[in-house]
């Protein structure tokens, strides 16, 4: 990945303050600091994180490392973690706009400690300044590393520094929206997931974006571009990803689509919690479309008895000009006196299409949660995804031919074969698939099953090779046989004996008599 530590007094350039202004013919710039430091590099996402000194910075790179295996494919480094895996999460969101950071690291409230999403004191943020709509870093679960992205509830404002060189130009400050994608923050959120992959980190996204912003400045800006970043980041994700909707976080249309498991469904699962919501528009801009006036206004007259009445009256013949004056004014006012409450109620049914037991029910999520035992759920989760993933990574070394829904499925029959048919359930159970599969003997069990797997692949691989002739399959073991040691000629002898038939041996014996 790119990881960039910037001491605060120090400065990234391509061409020093000097050379540009003998370029320009004038003194611009005063320092490479100007051109450079740490307000520059740190707001454009250049430089990752800035550090006091050299010291710190040191200790910064040690902190980075700590959360990433040792080379590639050494496995996660696990430590051990004084926060129960099985805590309660303290920090509750909240329906109004809150800081995200809390949500997973937790924060002090009044002398009191409420604890987030993650272990305490291993949250650790990267990229702050740049593109802060979308929040970055790494945590620990129980001990083990994560990448982390979340969203930013409040507005914030992205500022543009003028150009010393160009007396045309001028600051720009642009407030942007929380839980909406912007061009830079796309990008973030793309650069963040291709580097988590390289870490080999599993990865939790805390989703609660209403969408893109989709002006005409921000379609300028590539945001499109940006956008299908975050899908191919998805699509090349080798370790598992979970997409989580916080509580009072919603999910909406284009937002969705670049974060639907379906992206990638060998390594992505999505959950919700039962306070969130998730759907192509928002409830207002659904009933905006499904329940116009004219709609809302039928439905009066088939449910309110009062105004079907007045309807009826005026529809009639038998009114004069007066009395008809009369009740289409008191129709009106009993239409306006309706049409609240009608609204809140085809607010509140279009709502009802978003809830979680809709998406579940429409097979869009994996499971509902609750946010305050969230944090040991997705401990087992993760444990597991990463048992298994080892399993699978040596069921692929023995039959490269595998796929993962046969891996997924011999995985299952061999835990129903340990447990038995009674305990078929438990697979469900993170749990008890974890302690399975980390269980010495059940796994050395497992390991004689790849074995197994791994010595009948190679005999359909030498059956390919020969193309079905008997003649090319006796030449191949002869050549085989000759590279054996004595011993293990002697092996192959003993099992080729047991294949010969009772009668043919008792006819040897005859002879040797």
């Amino acid at each position: 990945g790119q990881r960039v530590i910037q001491v605060e007094n120090s400065f990234i350039v391509l061409t020093g303050h000097s050379a540009l202004n003998m370029v320009l013919g004038r003194q611009v710039y005063a320092s490479n600091t100007q051109l450079g430091g740490t307000q520059i590099m740190f707001n454009n996402g250049v430089s990752h994180n800035t550090v006091k000194d050299d010291f710190s910075g040191v200790l910064g790179i040690l902190k980075w490392l700590s959360y990433v295996p040792k080379f590639k494919g050494a496995g996660l480094p696990i430590a051990p973690s004084t926060d129960p895996f099985n805590r309660v999460i303290e920090f509750m969101p909240t329906s109004t706009p809150y800081d995200p950071r809390h949500m997973v690291g937790g924060t002090t409230v009044d002398g009191e400690w409420l604890g987030g999403f993650f272990d305490k004191g291993s949250w650790v943020e990267c990229l702050n300044n740049w593109a802060k709509t979308v929040v970055t870093g790494r945590a620990r679960l129980g001990g083990i590393p994560m990448g982390v992205i979340c969203v930013e509830t409040r507005a914030v404002e992205c500022e543009e520094p003028a150009d010393p060189a160009n007396l045309d130009t001028e600051t720009k400050i642009t407030a942007q929206a929380g839980q909406v994608w912007y061009p830079d923050s796309a990008y973030k959120t793309a650069q963040a997931i291709r580097d988590f992959n390289r870490e080999e980190l599993p990865l939790i996204i805390f989703a609660n974006w209403r969408g893109f912003s989709g002006g005409m400045r921000d379609m300028y800006g590539e945001i499109l571009k940006y956008g299908s970043y975050i899908v191919d980041g998805l699509v090349e994700y080798k370790h598992p990803v979970f997409i989580y909707i916080p509580p009072y976080g919603e999910l909406r249309g284009g937002a969705w689509v670049v974060v639907d498991p379906k992206i990638n469904p060998e390594v992505m699962e999505m959950y919700a919690d039962r306070d969130s919501r998730g759907g192509i528009v928002e409830p207002e801009a659904t009933v905006s479309v499904q329940f116009k006036h004219k709609d809302l206004v039928k439905a009066m007259k088939r449910i309110d008895p009062q105004y079907s009445d007045l309807q009826s009256k005026v529809e009639g013949e038998d009114l004069n000009q007066e009395d008809m004056r009369k009740c289409v004014a008191e129709l009106r006012n009993r239409e306006a006196y309706l049409k609240p409450a009608y609204h809140v109620v085809s607010t509140t049914f279009a709502d009802l299409h978003d809830t979680p037991q809709r998406m579940m029910a429409k097979g869009v999520i994996h499971d509902i949660l609750d946010w305050r035992t969230a944090r040991e759920f997705f401990y087992w989760k993760v444990r597991r995804k990463i048992s298994e993933s080892q399993v699978e990574q040596e069921l692929k070394v023995a039959n490269k031919k595998m796929n993962h829904g046969q891996i997924q499925s011999m995985l299952r029959r061999w835990f129903v074969e340990s447990k038995g048919p009674l305990q078929n359930y438990l697979w469900d159970d993170n749990r008890a698939v974890v302690e399975w599969l980390e269980d010495a003997e059940e796994r050395q069990s497992i390991t004689d099953n790849i074995k197994i797997i791994q010595r009948e692949a190679l005999i359909q691989k030498i059956d390919t090779l020969a193309g079905g002739s008997e003649e090319t399959s006796l030449e191949a073991v002869i050549g085989l046989l000759q590279k054996m040691s004595s011993r293990n000629q002697g092996e192959v002898r003993k099992l080729l004996d047991s294949f010969i038939p009772q009668e043919i041996e008792d006819e040897r014996e005859e002879i040797a008599e």
